[in-house]
């Protein structure tokens, strides 16, 4: 029997402690850094200065210390080792490919290049079975983040659809501070007093050693980040991260049932590490595909102005209005675009009666919009784009890395000359 019992506290004991290490709240600041960039691009598209979103930043810490938790459970279980793992390799190769392309920072495309490199060329020194179950825990881990929070904080976009026309919509993009126990091996001769005692199936993927019969397991505390990034066009945020939380799992159990079986056989060994970054290539890809060919969900209504985004504590967000809701008249005065509310809410004193449609409750409401008599870019709303967006406000979904970025430059000039 798996003594859980007794390994549990000795999780929490790790990671608590970690939590007053100054390397976990380096990673918190450098988390905190991120969020502020999305604050930043908040502001550019609200055209109004925003508060500090620290709420975010406590939210996603808070959100990676439960993942960090799971994650602990699940390398437990599973046998996963920091020993094996070659951690080191992973991280300056994934840098390496992030020159290339922003996404191959992920460590699954470190992870399966090293598994494949160690499989038909004996280098690195790292145990293949370990790097891609370390890979697929990760993203296991990921998956539920995503499924619980990928959608809080999604940020109002203006995307080009497969028609070239400029349509509404949200980027994704999470960050969490992990602090995480992991497992850690050493051969011994004798085992010392107080060793639990693991069942005879653990664990699950082997630590590749000769003498497996003598190592001493011990938990070690580790401080990592997670990151996620997408986009929500044809579904709402909540939808869209839900559905990329089940992608992301499914290829996780594929990917951790791969490593487990990779030390049978060089031809599974190679499996596993194509499908490490495949794997990942297919899940990023339908999900894009989808959202591109899918019908956008905002988009301009026949029944009145539909609203992008609603900027929180704001006049609007007081009054009930939210993302995907249809604003149909305020004051009886019927409204179909910016410059219908913007000239209705000159011409009216407050507070103003709003009729609209509300996507969330599916029904008609009836609501009081109360404010100082101060218009400010529509008491924040964001409406769905009308045909008026500037070309320089719509997103470029480029993520070429800065390596590849030069080298298209450089080609261009030479190509032209």
């Amino acid at each position: 029997m798996f003594p859980f019992g007794d390994i549990f506290p000795m999780i929490l004991f790790n990671i608590f402690g970690l939590i007053f290490q100054p390397l976990f709240w380096l990673v918190v600041v450098l988390v905190g850094m991120q969020y502020r960039r999305i604050n930043t691009a908040r502001e550019s598209l609200y055209g109004v200065p925003l508060k500090p979103n620290w709420n975010e930043v406590v939210s996603a810490s808070i959100f990676g210390l439960a993942g960090g938790i799971l994650g602990s459970v699940f390398m437990l279980l599973i046998g996963v080792t920091l020993t094996g793992s070659s951690l080191i390799y992973i991280f300056f190769l994934a840098i390496l490919l992030m020159l290339i392309n922003n996404r191959f920072i992920c460590f699954a495309y470190a992870g399966g290049i090293l598994a494949l490199s160690n499989i038909l060329f004996g280098f690195p020194q790292v145990n293949v079975s370990q790097v891609l179950a370390l890979v697929a825990v990760l993203h296991m881990v990921e998956s539920v983040l995503i499924y619980f929070s990928g959608h809080l904080g999604a940020v109002p976009t203006f995307f080009r659809d497969r028609t070239g026309r400029v349509v509404g919509g949200f980027t994704l993009q999470k960050f969490w501070p992990i602090p995480i126990t992991a497992l850690a091996f050493t051969v011994a001769a004798d085992l010392p007093p107080g060793v639990l005692n693991m069942p005879e199936w653990w664990p699950l993927v082997q630590p590749g050693v000769t003498d497996g019969d003598n190592l001493i397991y011990s938990l070690i505390p580790v401080v990592a980040a997670l990151g996620y990034g997408d986009m929500a066009i044809a579904r709402d945020p909540r939808r869209k991260s839900k559905m990329s939380a089940f992608n992301l799992a499914l290829y996780s159990l594929v990917l951790l049932a791969l490593a487990v079986l990779a030390d049978r056989s060089t031809m599974l060994a190679v499996t596993a590490a194509l499908f490490s970054p495949l794997g990942h290539e297919l899940v990023i890809g339908i999900g894009r595909r989808v959202e591109m060919e899918c019908p956008p969900y905002y988009v301009p209504s026949p029944h009145g102005m539909a609203v992008l985004d609603v900027l929180p504590n704001t006049p609007a967000w007081y009054t009930g209005l939210r993302s995907g809701d249809v604003i149909v008249a305020l004051n009886g005065v019927p409204v179909y675009s910016r410059s219908d509310m913007a000239a209705a809410l000159d011409a009216i004193l407050p507070p103003v009666q709003v009729d609209f449609l509300s996507s969330g409750k599916k029904r008609y409401r009836r609501e009081t919009l109360s404010y100082n008599g101060k218009v400010d870019t529509l008491l924040g709303i964001l409406p769905v784009p009308d045909g008026s967006v500037p070309v320089e406000s719509v997103l470029d979904l480029s993520t070429a890395g800065p390596a590849a970025r030069w080298w298209s430059k450089f080609w261009g000039r030479w190509w032209g000359h």
